[in-house]
Order: structure tokens, then sequence, then C-alpha cells
């Protein structure tokens, strides 16, 4: 029951922070974020079986109606739905290949309307790659009008370093990430840490300097992998 409240808390924090960031442009190139993050990874031999994009964006005043309209004709093969609760309007549209998924979300709560964009993938290969530095700056000239925020994230696993010790592990993601920790919460057989690395030019916040989080998971008991989640600026993934 604790484990399963501590995943509620992560969840609502996590939840939190990207709200109140949402309309905070970050400046670095968030498709080199996420190949940086690859490549980092690659590098340190841990196996990538998830990576996401998350880019979002508040408009204000606007006609949400026209936007669904132009987005509709633009991504005629994708899939639509719409609900609404109250005075909230939501329309979310869903576009699936073998390598990825992508989602669309635009909640209309007047006078602000919630853009959202994600895309999803198990696995990181050349079709990956080739869609993150090509479809996907399209699809945001698509889907947003001007830049909107991007987070991103990869989870990974690993099995050869299961009698290291979590903190000795996490210093040597932070030494190949060349950055430097602000925080960590260190617990049974997880760790998480927050972080700065150049090799990001964005931060959370121009209060904040702050781009990197890292989680570090062991499984329960003998044997299993150790779990990885790293974003830029921050996870936006459940760990």
């Amino acid at each position: 029951m604790k484990k399963w409240s501590f995943y509620l808390v992560v969840i609502g924090i996590i939840s939190f922070i990207v709200f109140q960031v949402g309309n905070k442009t970050i400046v670095a190139d968030s498709d080199q974020d996420l190949l940086t993050l690859v490549s980092v990874l690659q590098d340190e031999h841990i196996l990538i079986n998830e990576w996401s994009l998350y880019s979002r964006q508040i408009v204000e005043n606007v006609e949400s109606d026209q936007i669904i309209s132009d987005l509709k004709a633009q991504l005629a093969g994708w899939s639509w739905s719409e609900s609404k609760e109250g005075d909230q309007q939501t329309v979310t549209a869903t576009a699936a290949s073998s390598n990825y998924h992508e989602k669309i979300k635009i909640v209309m709560n007047q006078p602000q309307t919630h853009i959202m964009y994600e895309v999803k993938g198990q696995k990181w290969d050349e079709q990956s790659e080739a869609f993150i530095t090509k479809e996907w700056q399209e699809q945001l000239l698509t889907i947003f009008d001007g830049q909107a925020s991007t987070f991103s994230c990869i989870k990974g696993e690993f099995g050869d370093k299961m009698d290291e010790a979590l903190p000795v592990f996490m210093n040597e993601l932070l030494e190949a990430f060349d950055a430097e920790e602000i925080e960590a919460l260190d617990e049974e057989n997880f760790l998480s840490t927050s972080a700065y690395s150049p090799l990001f030019t964005g931060s959370i916040s121009e209060d904040h300097d702050m781009n990197l989080q890292l989680g570090l998971r062991k499984p329960d008991g003998m044997g299993g992998n150790t779990t990885l989640v790293v974003g830029t600026p921050i996870i936006t993934i459940e760990y």
C-alpha cells in the first residue's frame, strides 16, 4: 500500500510541474535532446524499451472549433473522439504505426485551450530516429501555432550491474551526462535525482536551473533487471 501511495505522489508531482511550466518555452531543440539521451544510454549499454516526446501549448481566446477542423483536414487518417464534462470539452486523436503511437489531446475550457501532442515508441531503431528527425518536426508545425514546450523521456533497463549500489551507478550516469546533482530522493531499491546538464540547453523554468531527471529502481527480491527512467527537463512517464 505504501508503494502505491508513493507512486501516486510521484505522478501527482510530475503532473503539477508539467502544468506549471506548460507555457514556458523550452529553448532546446527537443529532437536533439532525445537523440542525446539515446546516445548516452547506448554508450552505457542500457537497453531502451520505451521513449516518448510530449509537447504542449496553452492558447487563449482562440476559435477551438476551427483548430480542430483544420487538424482533421490535415490528419485525415487519424481516429478522432470527443467527450464533455461540464464546461470542459476534450477532443482526442490517435494514430499508430509499427514503431510508435501518436496522440493529440485538445482540452477546451474557455478562455484557455490546452493542446497536447505525444508520441511513444517501444523500441529505438533507425525508423524511430528517422521519424524524430523529420516527421516529428513537421507534425509540430501542423499541430501548434508557435513553439510548444517539449519533454523528452526514455525508459530502459540493465542487468549487468545488479550488485552495484544504486548511488554508485547514479553517479556514473551523472558523469556520463556531465551533470551536477541538485537534489535526490533515496529509498529502498529506488533512487531519483534532479540535475543540471550542459548537454541540454533548456531548463524547467527561469527560476530553476534544472533540466534533467533520472530514476533508478531495483526489483524486489532476487533476479530481474534494474529499471532506469531519464527525462529532460523532467520525467513525464510513470516510474
